[in-house]
């Protein structure tokens, strides 16, 4: 069994504690950490699974219901097979767009489906090792998405925030959204208005009276409700609550019995995109947040079992009725910030919100719904990465047209598109500053490089022999520069010397660039002679047999080698000649 865990990259960081590895377990300091951090998932997860489900969609639980149900079971998933020490999972903000576009195309039972899709989606990634691989993801396309989720999520908030009472809810596309935002501000609940405002000051006013224990996010909410219950506002003047919106059974009094989903198989093929993009967004913010936390707590996460506790998760939370999950930044930080130190702590945040369902349900339907928009605006807030878009004049042009494209389109598209424009745009751009930094050079008498057998200066270069160097990777944007210096030619030589030793990598477009140049040479009498050639270019050319077709005497490791080499082929052609 250890044999097979190791094979598929599964080491769940729980099972240290069993074998007594690192630092012994403080249990009190574990529970008060796992305690608040409960307290602090609450307010997030009602308001996550109000966000996420539009009004009038069919789910077998109301939607507040579904978020504390998803931040229970996925927490407790992820923090007991998970590679990180304190990773706190849960529902986040950054899937809200998403989890909204899937739902108003294909239902509930669609946002089912694109989870456990999704789920498969992590657990193979984590099995084939790949978690490294997300790190490579641009740093404009993931800054790009990220707050335009932040600024999507705020503006679907608006009606709770602003107690809009219209007959028809917000329009779906972002085009038709402000301007209905608009219109609708003359039948804003004031009442309303003014609660989600001074909720939105508690948040922001509350860490200055160093009040750790009890999360600001709390305490809003807990004044808000007993506020409008005792001031009768919810009846008196409109301002709506979970109960009013959601019915008396809006929050779970527990966990439902699992249940097997309906799966429609004819669904999963348009599925596939949104899937991927719930597998990939999950992914990418999970590893940053185990990165977030390696660092505040001096440990090293396992990125292959995190994805898979992750997929484990998704595949698991909808036969709740749960929604997608993915490890939590704030939360995570939250729990270190509290002295969490072990997984424990993440399983007593399940095990509080747990508790909290059983024993104060009744009493959460009271929670005004502005008081929700109000903690999930301030999220939004929060995550959004502001400060790059501030800085855009300073960063280099193909950067921050990566970032606002990505931006624009997850704002006014969705987040699929605006993934997938913003990788093939920074692929492109990339491969552009690629084939820039290669250079394509002649090389002369004059030229000195760094190692004696390399060094041109004060060699004969044979007449008839013309020498090249290629500096940088040799890939399909670079492979144009040796098309246009090899075509620059007046004469053809009777030896063409490519130098090689500086190329790192090449692609199938160098390889063929290669290839042309010897068919020319061949029809022209001339020969080719590859100089100083990398293992991987060498092997690249050995599997496409290119080898065989310039001869092995005409690859040589130094640039003595090749002049030798070239030497030996001009003199034989004037014997030849002569004869």
């Amino acid at each position: 069994m250890k044999r097979l865990i190791d094979r598929l990259a599964f080491r769940p960081r729980l099972f240290e504690l069993f074998r007594k590895k690192g630092e012994p377990v403080v249990w009190s300091r574990e529970i008060l950490a796992g305690a608040t951090v409960g307290l602090i998932a609450l307010p997030l997860a009602l308001a996550l699974g109000i966000a996420s489900i539009p009004s009038g969609v069919a789910t077998p639980s109301p939607a507040p219901a579904l978020g504390i149900l998803t931040a229970i079971v996925a927490g407790l998933i992820i923090s007991t097979l998970g590679g990180s020490r304190v990773q706190i999972g849960g529902p986040t903000a950054a899937f809200v767009p998403i989890i909204l576009l899937i739902v108003m195309e294909h239902g509930y039972g669609g946002l089912v489906l694109a989870t456990m899709m999704a789920g498969v989606i992590l657990i193979l990634l984590g099995v084939a090792r790949m978690g490294a691989l997300i790190k490579f993801i641009p740093w404009p396309v993931t800054s790009g998405f990220t707050t335009g989720i932040a600024v999507a999520i705020m503006i679907t908030q608006l009606p709770d925030f602003f107690g809009f009472t219209a007959e028809k809810g917000m329009p779906r596309e972002f085009l038709e959204k402000i301007p209905w935002v608009w219109e609708h501000l003359g039948g804003a609940n004031p009442y309303s208005f003014g609660l989600a405002a001074a909720c939105v000051g508690i948040i922001f006013l509350w860490p200055r009276l160093k009040i750790r224990l009890i999360p600001g996010s709390i305490v809003a909410m807990l004044a808000a409700t007993v506020f409008v219950a005792i001031a009768g506002w919810g009846e008196a003047h409109g301002v709506a609550t979970i109960g009013s919106k959601f019915g008396p059974d809006a929050i779970p009094s527990g966990l439902p019995f699992p249940h097997f989903p309906n799966i429609d198989l004819a669904t999963i093929g348009k599925l596939i995109g949104p899937a991927t993009a719930i597998a990939l967004l999950g992914a990418i913010e999970s590893l940053l947040s185990a990165v977030v936390a390696d660092g505040l707590s001096g440990d090293r996460h396992d990125s292959n079992t995190e994805l898979i506790a992750q997929g484990i998760a998704n595949l698991v939370c909808p036969f709740f009725g749960g929604l997608p999950a993915t490890g939590a930044i704030a939360r995570t930080s939250a729990n270190i910030n509290n002295g969490g130190r072990t997984p424990v702590a993440g399983i007593v945040h399940a095990v509080t919100l747990l508790g909290i369902v059983l024993l104060a349900s009744r009493w959460a339907v009271y929670i005004p719904m502005a008081s929700m928009s109000a903690v999930l605006i301030v999220v939004a807030f929060k995550m959004g990465e502001w400060h790059e878009l501030a800085r855009f004049r300073r960063m280099p042009i193909s950067d921050a047209l990566v970032l606002f494209t990505t931006f624009g389109l997850t704002v006014v598209f969705d987040l699929v598109v605006a993934v997938e424009v913003g990788m093939v745009l920074a692929a492109m751009l990339f491969i552009k500053r690629v084939s820039e930094t290669t250079e394509v050079s002649r090389v002369t008498a004059d030229d000195m490089l760094e190692r004696p057998e390399h060094i041109a200066q004060g060699k004969h270069i044979p007449d008839g022999v013309l020498v090249y160097r290629i500096f940088g990777p040799f890939l399909f944007g670079a492979a144009e520069k040796m098309e246009d210096a090899i075509a620059s030619i007046g004469q053809w030589p009777k030896v063409l010397i490519l130098r090689l030793h500086l190329v790192t990598a090449m692609d199938a477009t160098g390889l063929n660039a290669l290839e042309s140049i010897v068919e020319r040479m061949k029809t022209r009498g001339g020969t080719v002679i590859l100089s100083g050639i990398h293992r991987q270019p060498l092997e690249m050319l050995r599997k496409a047999g290119f080898i065989q077709s310039i001869g092995r005497r005409n690859f040589c490791a130094t640039f003595d080698d090749s002049l030798r080499r070239a030497e030996e082929l001009c003199s034989s052609e004037s014997i030849s000649q002569q004869g």
